[in-house]
């Protein structure tokens, strides 16, 4: 679809059929995540992809009980790094020199303003801003579905401490900050499949400064 169109089309699906995402759409949206925007280039956000049914069961129980997490094809949890120091930045000083073939001493100025910029920061303003990163990709998940003519409601609105123990991720250094329920919209019991989308308009949402 075009890009215009594709976010007319889309909208957060409340209620979904639970038919099967194709793996190549999936592998779209997943590819569209792994290109988004960061700062810095970072990517401080570890992107776990839930297909099982078992384990959404379990999400819908303990951590979300939203229908979308069981009648979605698959739930995406958007979890950002916890702890963010000097380790995951020269892991990354490194994947820059190994990817554009050049030396990690050459990179030496950029991992010294990284590092500067990080850890001056208290550990809970840099677990706040690899949240927010982690954000950006989501915005990018979900425009990329929408391309697909895949529909993906975003959730906030879960029980972050009970998911976080259900799937283990403080023993990853995570911490769990959205939710993506991947699938097709149910229209037939889902009363906002075809009501107008509501937005704010062009006047109201832009300030243009020439």
């Amino acid at each position: 679809m075009e890009l215009i169109d594709a976010m007319n089309w889309r909208y957060a699906a409340k209620k979904m059929t639970g038919q099967r995402v194709s793996p190549e759409k999936i592998d779209t949206i997943l590819e569209a995540i792994r290109l988004s925007a960061s700062s810095v280039g970072l990517q401080p956000y570890t992107v776990l992809v839930i297909d099982n049914h078992e384990l959404k069961g379990k999400i819908h129980e303990q951590a979300c009980p939203q229908p979308q997490i069981v009648e979605g094809s698959h739930v995406l949890v958007f979890a950002s790094w916890t702890g963010l120091g000097t380790t995951q930045v020269d892991e990354y000083i490194k994947l820059i020199a190994d990817t554009r073939g050049v030396t990690v001493e050459s990179l030496t100025p950029f991992a010294d303003s990284i590092r500067g910029n990080l850890l001056s920061r208290t550990v809970e303003e840099r677990d706040n801003w690899a949240a927010r990163q982690a954000y950006i990709a989501l915005g990018t998940a979900m425009v990329a579905a929408a391309t697909e003519q895949v529909d993906a409601t975003p959730m906030e609105g879960f029980n972050a401490e009970s998911l976080d123990a259900l799937l283990d991720l403080p023993a990853k250094g995570l911490h769990s900050v959205a939710l993506l329920a991947v699938g097709y919209r149910d229209a037939e019991k889902d009363f906002l499949a075809s009501a107008p989308k509501v937005r704010r308009a062009r006047k109201d949402l832009f300030i243009e400064l020439a």
